[in-house]
């Protein structure tokens, strides 16, 4: 199943993405209009997900779609989890999980345009992998951690390198409005299988800028769910974004700055392709 958020006739809704077109499963009755987030935190998924034949069909060129999960409470970030990264930013190898956090409106959908702030020219784009958790999970144990995933994602966290390095902490260059992108899909942990080897690549205007495999992250996703249990509640719908590889703008020479007019696709084997455009802000 795909997950998707989205605008329709000047409502949000949920539903499930496939070839034909987006169930509206946020319509049916015992949705009662909740979000997704919402539906996953009252445990009510499986039994709206279990009426899925009476919902009505949507075409996909009817909907706006938005990150899947458009109102998370907690999206939770990794830092230098791909050896080559760590590498390009000359960086020592991270003894334990390097956290930061991103807030909601900082990210936009597929297709959405990422907004290239008037206060900063050092628009980097990072692709990544991003997990959405399904049940609450506390202090779990990373042998039993997958059973706490909904699902998987894409992530562009875009970053403004100049305001991310302010200080020690990254919060002001990750959190611009609409820097960052999500989506187009959650795709279940079920239909998307093991995370192994699967390619992770990032494109700017066509040109591939990032090639790398989910095998080579540092922390994987049972050991980052784990460990930010140990410190934090995770509840339905939070997001871990599990790090970008390398190749990013701000580690080449010279950097490679994302501009109005550019189109970023980040693109996971398995879960599809996010593209969005770029342009000014007003």
């Amino acid at each position: 199943m795909k997950l998707v958020s989205f605008a329709h006739a000047g409502q949000v809704s949920w539903g499930d993405l496939d070839d034909r077109g987006i169930r509206d499963l946020g319509a049916l009755d015992a949705a009662s209009a909740r979000s997704l987030s919402t539906v996953l935190r009252d445990g009510d998924l499986q039994a709206v997900i279990d009426l899925v034949a009476n919902a009505d069909m949507l075409s996909r060129s009817e909907v706006q779609l938005l990150p899947p999960i458009p109102d998370a409470q907690k999206i939770i970030c990794v830092g230098l989890n791909y050896a080559d990264h760590i590498k390009e930013m000359n960086r020592p190898w991270p003894q334990n999980p390097v956290i930061f956090t991103r807030f909601s409106d900082s990210l936009v959908g597929e297709g959405e345009a990422l907004v290239a702030p008037r206060n900063s020219t050092s628009f980097d784009f990072e692709g990544e992998f991003a997990v959405v958790i399904g049940r609450e999970a506390r202090h779990v144990d990373a042998s039993e951690a997958l059973d706490y995933v909904l699902g998987y994602t894409i992530m562009n966290d875009g970053s403004l390198r100049d305001y991310q390095r302010h200080t020690s902490q990254f919060t002001p260059g990750k959190n611009f409005p609409r820097s960052g992108s999500l989506g187009p899909a959650i795709v279940t942990a079920g239909e998307f299988g093991a995370v192994g080897a699967q390619k992770i690549q990032t494109r700017v205007n066509g040109a591939l800028v990032q090639d790398s495999t989910l095998d080579q992250l540092v922390f994987g996703v049972a050991d980052l769910i784990a460990y930010c249990s140990e410190w934090t509640t995770l509840r339905p719908g939070d997001i871990i974004a599990t790090g970008t590889p390398g190749g990013v703008g701000d580690g080449r020479d010279p950097a490679l700055w994302l501009a109005p007019g550019d189109v970023l696709e980040v693109s996971v084997e398995g879960l599809g392709t996010l593209t969005t455009p770029v342009t000014a802000e007003p």
